[in-house]
């Protein structure tokens, strides 16, 4: 057996945000050429042989020919993405005596075949499970560098070409040899676009709506959910789009939790810094449950609702969405997370979002004013809504009606309030939350549970006796009328009250009165 040789190189398999470090173990021995790749593989992981070899020839260090053996273990964890490709390489370059060793060090990146590094989607999770195991030392592709440093305590490499690690690691530079195609980062960029966010819609635009601004402004202080009901053209979708920008700046927190989920959509350029601004996600209403809540064959990727962390999931036309999609909706309301199970493998994923629904107020649009044009029937009506189950709307803390614009409104020369404005008095009724419940671990008013507010934001019975009457009417459930305090001490904290009194009990509820046909 003196012809065998052994190495181990480390890389990371993400399921989910959960990210494990794994040792990519490599055998040469002396049967007949081949390379065999072991672990729960899934088809890119197994096809990194080819990769890894036509890298390594045009790199000027072509592979052994003689059995190879990878073991990516633990081998009861599925592996999947292109990102083992480097680690790999290494791996079966180190056990040839081509490299020298660095068993610390972890690896991600996809080899090119004429040996550049391409970068990969998931690098933020991917270096966060790395240095929390203990690995700080990472090697990847130069395009996923900026995103890789953003990682507190990662000592981040970023390369072009194999060549170059196998330099920087002590290689033989003699017979090195570099792609001369164009950069594979800037390959990337070009075909990805920049993943800079766009300047926030500014609320001033919004004419009129007066209880649709005031509405906003609620939901954005407190964190509630918000459906607005109104014709065609009303400016429903315009107030949904401003919430994001009243909304605080994520904190270090929540913008490492939110960019890491961002890190795995495939649809964005790779990040140079932590997004700070709240995300805003708004899927067509023929969007299933899977492009909703996450899904996929394999691994499961994340979904609107995961891409909406600490921000806005907004449903325009909410009742043409299919009503079981919308129903999915209910755990991750409640709960924060959403957890998708699969054959091959279990993920979950944060949901931690505000909903805003908008609908209009009859299938055709036209049932509002004197509704004269409107010619659908009660039945019609009735199933339009009822895509809106009583439980979801229950979880819904405003409910308004946004009226069709007037022709006086559009053409005045004043405008309303603009995004600063009402921002600056959303940023400081938060701060007044943060201080309050931040004994609770809670930061805002959307958050606190019953037993809080039964116990120590517990309010005397002259404050809340509108309630009890609604409760003994069946007008209110239990959870309605939990939902109702909570904004009621949004609207405290917004005039600046210690605590909230009957008059701001009656607040909450006349946002919540809304009816639907």
């Amino acid at each position: 057996m003196a012809g065998q040789r052994f190495a181990r190189a480390l890389s990371v398999a993400l399921i989910g945000l959960q990210g494990t470090v794994v040792e990519v173990e490599t055998d040469i021995g002396s049967q007949l050429p081949s390379f065999n790749v072991l672990g729960l593989p899934d088809l890119s992981v197994k096809e990194a042989k080819d990769r890894v070899r036509s890298a390594a020839r045009n790199s000027g260090t072509p592979l052994s020919p003689r059995q190879i053996t990878v073991n990516l273990t633990p081998a009861t964890l599925p592996k999947k993405g292109s990102h083992f490709d480097l680690a790999i390489a290494a791996s079966v370059l180190q056990a040839d005596g081509v490299m020298p060793g660095s068993p610390e060090t972890v690896y991600l990146a996809e080899l090119a075949l004429d040996g550049a590094l391409r970068p990969v989607r998931g690098i933020l999770p991917a270096v966060l499970a790395a240095v929390t195991a203990g690995h700080p030392a990472v090697v990847v592709a130069q395009a996923n560098a900026a995103e890789a440093a953003l990682v507190p305590g990662a000592v981040v490499r970023g390369f072009d070409c194999l060549a170059d690690v196998l330099e920087a690691a002590g290689a033989d530079p003699t017979d090195l040899l570099r792609p001369s195609t164009t950069s594979a980062s800037a390959v990337f960029e070009s075909a990805t676009g920049g993943g800079e966010q766009p300047a926030a819609p500014d609320l001033a635009d919004v004419a009129g709506q007066y209880d649709g601004r005031a509405a906003l402004e609620l939901a954005a202080a407190g964190g509630h959910h918000l459906l607005l009901c109104g014709p065609p053209g009303a400016g429903k979708t315009l107030l949904a789009e401003r919430l994001p920008g009243l909304l605080p700046p994520l904190d270090d927190g929540a913008a490492t939790e939110v960019t890491a989920v961002h890190s795995l959509d495939t649809r964005v350029s790779q990040r140079r810094e932590l997004i700070r601004r709240p995300p805003f996600e708004s899927p067509h209403h023929s969007a299933s449950a899977a492009a909703l809540l996450g899904g996929g064959s394999g691994i499961p990727r994340p979904g609107a609702v995961s891409r909406a962390h600490h921000g806005v999931l907004f449903l325009d036309e909410a009742p043409e969405f299919d009503r079981g999609v919308l129903d999915a909706l209910r755990q991750p309301l409640e709960t924060g997370t959403v957890r998708i199970d699969r054959a091959a493998a279990s993920a979950q994923y944060p949901a931690r979002f505000q909903l805003v629904m908008a609908a209009n107020p009859c299938p055709c649009g036209r049932a509002s004013g004197k509704a004269q044009d409107c010619r659908c029937t009660p039945r019609e009506r009735r199933s339009y809504f009822g895509k809106l189950s009583g439980p979801l709307l229950d979880r819904v803390d405003l409910r308004i009606t946004v009226p069709a614009v007037s022709y006086a409104e559009l053409t005045s020369a004043s405008t309303g309030e603009d995004t600063a404005t009402v921002a600056a008095r959303v940023a400081q009724a938060r701060a007044v939350q943060r201080e309050r419940l931040a004994p609770y671990g809670l930061r805002c008013n959307a958050e606190v549970g019953a037993s809080l507010l039964t116990g120590e934001l517990r309010q005397p019975p002259r404050v809340t006796a509108a309630l009890e009457r609604d409760m003994e009417r069946g007008a209110l459930t239990a959870r309605g009328m939990q939902r109702v305090i909570r904004v009621a001490w949004t609207v405290a904290d917004l005039d600046g009250r210690s605590a909230p009194d009957a008059d701001d009990i009656d607040t909450a509820l006349y946002f919540r009165s809304m009816e639907l046909a």
